[in-house]
């Protein structure tokens, strides 16, 4: 089972990255069967909810999808490095145990920048690319 946890905050954003993950595990035989989908208000809301479902056991891979984009304060810079650290901290507790995580939270200078990495040409998708790498991590093992 795959779990996948997106942000609402920059839904546009976020609604493209889940767009091209979902593209890539279509793409690779798995089904709506095979899926769940979360949501969080924001990015920061979602190290807690990684850990919360990697202790239930239930999923083989976590993908995280979230975009962070800087404004004119310091908020991004604090969101940006707690998420990061957060998510970190979580893999590194879990020491190579199921269930993998898969960061794909976007952290751009610029809205465009963040929709130039979240529209529908899934080749510069990077929720379409973590998708694959979650794919590729998954047929490894």
């Amino acid at each position: 089972m795959i779990a996948i946890i997106a942000s609402s905050f920059n839904q546009r954003i976020t609604d493209g990255l889940l767009k091209g993950c979902l593209q890539s595990l279509t793409e690779n035989n798995f089904t709506d069967k095979q899926i769940n989908i979360f949501r969080v208000p924001g990015a920061f809301e979602i190290p807690a909810k990684v850990k919360y479902l990697a202790k239930t056991n239930q999923y083989d891979t976590i993908i995280a999808l979230g975009s962070v984009i800087k404004g004119e304060t310091d908020h991004y810079h604090y969101i940006s490095q707690a998420v990061t650290n957060g998510i970190m901290s979580i893999s590194l507790e879990l020491e190579n145990k199921s269930p993998y995580i898969f960061f794909g939270i976007l952290t751009c200078q610029n809205k465009e920048l963040a929709i130039a990495r979240s529209g529908d040409d899934f080749e510069n998708n990077k929720g379409y690319e973590v998708g694959l790498a979650a794919i590729s991590q998954l047929n490894d093992h």
